[in-house]
Parts: C-alpha cells; sequence; structure tokens
C-alpha cells in the first residue's frame, strides 16, 4: 500500500490474485499533482468534516444557522474544500504484524463554515493478512458536526470496468433521495429492485434494469446509500472481480455504506492507464447522507470534548 500527506489519502494498494500475481486494485495516480487539480472527485482521500451532503448547503445547531460551501448545486459534498485539499502531518510505525501510518490534521474554528476546533487523526494500518485497518478519532473543542470516510476506488480485475464484479450488500434498505441525492427522511426497503445486493449482484446485470430505480437512469449508475443491518463491526460488503478471482470483504463500526459506481471517470491515471467510466467503484462507509435535518437517522453531532471514533478495515484474498 502507498499513502500520500495530501488529503491522508490512499495511492496504490498491490494483492494478489488466484496466480499469485500482484496487481493494482486501487484507481490514482502516480504523483500529487494530478491529486491537486483533480482534488474535487476525492479520489482516495480521508473525507471531512462531513462526508456525503447537506442539503442546501446549511444547517442549524444550538440554534446557530451556519452556511457551508455549496458545491454540488444548491447543496454541500464531502465538506466543501474540505479534508481531501489539506496537507496532513504523517507519522509512521513499525509493529510486529502491520506496518502503521498516523495522519493528523487540525481543523480552524469557522474552516468551511463549521463551528468548532477539531482535532482529527487517520490511521491506516496494513496488516500480514493484507488488512488495510482505517481508524478514525476526531474531537472538538465545540459542538460541530463529524462524519468522516475515506474515498478510494477499487477495481480488483485490473479490467477497463467494475462491471462484471459481483458485490454483495448487507442491507435490507437504502436511503431514499431526490434527483440532487438529498435524503426525502425514508427508507426503502431493496427488495425486488436493482439496488437489492443482499445476495451477490453483478454490477452490469443491475445496470441493465437501471428503469426499476429510475434514480439509477439519472446518475447513470449507482450513488446511493445503504444502512447496512446491523449494529457494531461487521460486514458491509464483499466485491468480487470473477476475473481475477480476487474479493475484498468491507467491515465497519458504522451505520451506513455508500457505493458510487465511478461514472464521472475520463482521466488518466497509474502507469498511464486511461480511467473512463466505472473504471472503479467507491464502498464508503459513513452516517447517513444529510443526517442533520432527519432527526429518525443516526445524528453525526459530536459534542465539545466528547471523542468521535470509527474503524473501517477493507480485507484482500482471492478465491
Amino acid at each position: 500500500i502507498t499513502l500520500c500527506d495530501f488529503g491522508a489519502r490512499v495511492v496504490s494498494i498491490y494483492v494478489p490474485d488466484r496466480d499469485g500475481k500482484l496487481g493494482e486494485v486501487n484507481i490514482g495516480f502516480d504523483e500529487v499533482a494530478p491529486y491537486i487539480a483533480h482534488g474535487g472527485p476525492s479520489i482516495g482521500a480521508s473525507i471531512g468534516r462531513v462526508g456525503n451532503r447537506i442539503g442546501g448547503a446549511r444547517f442549524t445547531l444550538n440554534g446557530v444557522e451556519y452556511n457551508v460551501p455549496k458545491n454540488d448545486g444548491e447543496n454541500s459534498l464531502h465538506g466543501g474544500e474540505g479534508f481531501h485539499t489539506r496537507w496532513w502531518f504523517a507519522e509512521c510505525q513499525e509493529k510486529e504484524d502491520a506496518d502503521l501510518v498516523t495522519f493528523r490534521y487540525v481543523s480552524a474554528d469557522g474552516e468551511e463554515g463549521y463551528p468548532g476546533r477539531l482535532e482529527v487523526e487517520v490511521t491506516y494500518a496494513w496488516t500480514e493478512k493484507n488488512e488495510m485497518c482505517i481508524s478514525y478519532r476526531a474531537i472538538s473543542d465545540q459542538d460541530t458536526l463529524c462524519n468522516l470516510t475515506n474515498h478510494a476506488y477499487f477495481n480488483l480485475s485490473g479490467e477497463e470496468n467494475v462491471l462484471d464484479h459481483l458485490l454483495q450488500i448487507n442491507a435490507s434498505l437504502i436511503t431514499a433521495t431526490d434527483e440532487g441525492l438529498i435524503p426525502t427522511g425514508e427508507e426503502l426497503d431493496v427488495t425486488g429492485l436493482p439496488v437489492d445486493f443482499r445476495k451477490p449482484l453483478r454490477i452490469r446485470d443491475g445496470m441493465a434494469r437501471a428503469a426499476e430505480y429510475p434514480l439509477m437512469v439519472t446518475k447513470k449508475g449507482y450513488d446511493f446509500n445503504f444502512r447496512v443491518d446491523g449494529e457494531g463491526m461487521r460486514v458491509h460488503a464483499i466485491l468480487r472481480a470473477p476475473a481475477s478471482g480476487r474479493v475484498m470483504h468491507v467491515c465497519s463500526t458504522e451505520p451506513c455504506i455508500q457505493l458510487y459506481t465511478g461514472q464521472h471517470f475520463d482521466t488518466t491515471g497509474h502507469g498511464g492507464k486511461h480511467y473512463t467510466c466505472m473504471a472503479g467503484l467507491a464502498l464508503e462507509t459513513q452516517h447517513h447522507p444529510d443526517a442533520i435535518h432527519h432527526a429518525n437517522f443516526p445524528g453525526v453531532v459530536l459534542k465539545a470534548g466528547e471523542e468521535f471514533t470509527s474503524q473501517t478495515v477493507y480485507s484482500f484474498g482471492v478465491e
């Protein structure tokens, strides 16, 4: 695994296929300059203060209205010019069973419109079992919002796109949204829809049924939040690439996971490879989008002096 202190991001992940041949499974660039130039897509980066969207780019906390950047139409996405555009301090450690890098960043009170001085740590551990463990920690001196995630894109086959990947998501409910992907407050049963991943579903086969879930047509693919069944650390998703035999398990303490199939890709990345539509997909563990405006969603308010913690593990293997 290769990491970068610009955006505390994942740059490269090499893991073996069923024949033992190492291959790149992460979408990214070979130098830092493209990350700076293409910072908007957040490729591989740590996301904050608030991952996903805030409707209307404003919220009220403790009776005070705060305005945050409008960078997704009338809404705010991924904290505006958020943590993915910041330089982080990095500290490396070598341990017996894993190598670790801890990235630290201090977000000033008022940065991007958010209240409170927020101290953030993101620790990546790469284990001897081919696991990428991401641990998040944050603490603020004022009440604020906090919803941290990672925006890595994966392609386990090395092929042009992920359409033939098989995906399983352990979620019975999907968050209903408007066309701007702002939640309505409802959660829909996935049964019978092309967003039902409780059994492995080939991305290509799901896309062929897009008309059954009209937002898939509008968004030209998947860009949806799933409330994962159960609580605590558990399996959120399993991604398989039959062509290579690689498999990736995603486990997390977070309540949700966002599936985004990379419809926007049109850029040149690792080794001069051109990334086109659906070159990779993101599986972002998180709280609900726009949670601050929906009391029925798990809250994203971080109280002054309290600690935000979260852990997500991406485990790689073959079958």
